[in-house]
């Protein structure tokens, strides 16, 4: 199932999301007192929500656009995919593919990159790997915004961030606990 949402600008030229994967039912200690901060114009969570409560818990921050990920059995309203424009008036600025399975390393998986090209999106945000990465492929901007849920192996415990401003597309990493920028 295919979900398909409009995000508008609110006033003024800049649009901020903020991005979440695999919270697997326990967000890490301050992800939510910095997603309040941050204040983004919207939230998107990439899957493995776990506990249908974490989405709870996100509705009164920001409008929630989220997606099932393979360890989401239930909420069937969640949808598996999304499509997601991001609109000025009747402009889209950027269209973008919410799944949760979407690469294999750093290339885009053929399935995932035909919808993405049928669907006429510039931008695949995924989760699934708990790895913080932007990238490009198939003529794709690919985004992970990493985990903000239970620590796996040595990986950060991080969420991301998409701002637009003045035409412009910025991605970020952010470290859950403090909302300091996190870079590789």
């Amino acid at each position: 199932m295919i979900a398909r949402d409009r995000i508008a600008l609110r006033a003024g030229p800049s649009l901020n999301v903020a991005v979440v994967a695999d919270t697997h039912s326990v967000p890490q200690p301050g992800t939510l007192e910095q997603l309040r901060a941050l204040a983004p114009d919207a939230i998107l969570h990439a899957g493995d929500i776990g506990d249908l409560g974490v989405l709870e818990q996100l509705k009164p921050i920001a409008p929630l656009y989220a997606i099932r990920g393979n360890i989401d059995t239930h909420g069937e309203d969640i949808p598996d995919h999304r499509v997601i424009d991001l609109v000025a008036g009747e402009q889209s600025l950027l269209r973008i593919l919410l799944v949760h399975i979407a690469v294999a390393g750093p290339r885009l998986q053929s399935h995932v990159a035909k919808l993405a090209h049928a669907e006429k999106v510039k931008l695949v945000v995924c989760g699934h790997s708990h790895v913080p990465f932007v990238g490009e492929d198939r003529g794709l901007t690919i985004f992970n915004p990493g985990s903000c849920g239970p620590r796996r192996f040595a990986l950060p415990i991080v969420f991301g961030t998409i701002s637009i401003d003045q035409g412009k597309l910025r991605f970020a990493h952010r470290e859950a606990a403090t909302g300091n920028a996190w870079t590789p």
